[in-house]
């Protein structure tokens, strides 16, 4: 597992162009390029940020080819592959290790809530086909199950590819409570912007967030200012990005998001599939007025 130790700083979830219904994938490639020269360390394909669950099987596989070919091994990349169906979870976790994805991110089971134990089948029958390292995506407010210490421990025990999870919470106790008990080489990436730099001061290793989209270099700057011990850089980059971080939840992620992001030229066209629709006018104004205090309609994204 010698690979984990690439795992760690800002790994953005990268948006999904849409192009007149379809799936952009020379406009995906470029982002993944943007990711790469402004400094992010790795990109996680299928993200919530991505809006997977309006994406088919063949579109999520394909995104996943496209990521691994435009990094070219400069930066991890990390596929996430989880769904509510374990035969879905199976097919495009099996695609990405077969496409050469540096780890892999598995969503708990949503909607349908399932107990402990069945979780602990779930993702050791997943881990049980391949040797990729893999992470759980803690995100109780859009599966409606959260994963206990205890099933942690059992995952640690009974999984040695398990290397971490994104946490998508509002506690930072629990990452410390997972530090204490799995060690301080388990893998905690941040999936909440607001939280971004305490949790890394507590001993998460790096960031997986929305706002990575737009700006990337800041977000980089902010994990490697955590790793050089300045925390007064880091903590002054992260009231840099407050504002922001907040506008990406003005209304459903990511909305906001591919809004700013074709407003700054990052992206082409503002496109979601239904039930996802574009941002408002009021919402357009209000981003507008957000990107105008951080200086950015003045310049190109950092």
């Amino acid at each position: 597992m010698a690979d984990t130790e690439r795992l760690q700083g800002s790994i953005p979830p990268v948006v999904t162009p849409i192009r007149a219904g379809a799936v952009d994938y020379d406009a995906y490639a470029g982002l993944i390029e943007f990711q790469v020269t402004h400094g992010s360390h790795g990109v996680l394909v299928n993200g919530t940020t991505a809006e997977p669950s309006t994406l088919t099987l063949e579109e999520r596989n394909r995104l996943v080819e496209v990521a691994v070919e435009a990094a070219a091994g400069r930066v991890p990349v990390v596929a996430a592959t989880g769904s509510q169906s374990y035969a879905e979870t199976e097919a495009l976790t099996d695609h990405a290790v077969r496409a050469g994805a540096d780890a892999l991110l598995i969503v708990t089971p949503y909607y349908i809530r399932p107990p402990q134990r069945g979780l602990v089948r779930y993702y050791l029958e997943l881990a049980s086909r391949h040797d990729v390292p893999w992470m759980i995506y803690h995100i109780p407010g859009r599966t409606a199950v959260s994963v206990t210490l205890d099933t942690m421990r059992e995952l640690r025990d009974r999984s040695p590819g398990f290397v971490g999870m994104k946490h998508a919470v509002n506690d930072l106790g629990f990452v410390s409570e997972c530090l204490g008990a799995l060690g301080h080489d388990f893998r905690i990436f941040v999936g909440l912007e607001e939280l971004s730099f305490p949790m890394m001061t507590i001993g998460a290793c790096g960031l997986m967030n929305a706002v990575g989209n737009l700006q990337p270099g800041v977000l980089a700057e902010m994990c490697e200012a955590v790793w050089d011990s300045d925390l007064a850089q880091g903590a002054a980059l992260h009231q840099r990005l407050l504002e922001i971080n907040q506008a990406v939840f003005y209304d459903t992620n990511p909305i906001p998001m591919k809004y700013m992001m074709k407003k700054l030229g990052i992206l082409q066209t503002n496109e979601h599939r239904l039930p996802m629709v574009p941002a408002t006018p009021e919402l357009e104004r209000r981003l507008d007025a957000v990107l105008e205090r951080a200086g950015l309609l003045e310049g190109k994204a950092a």
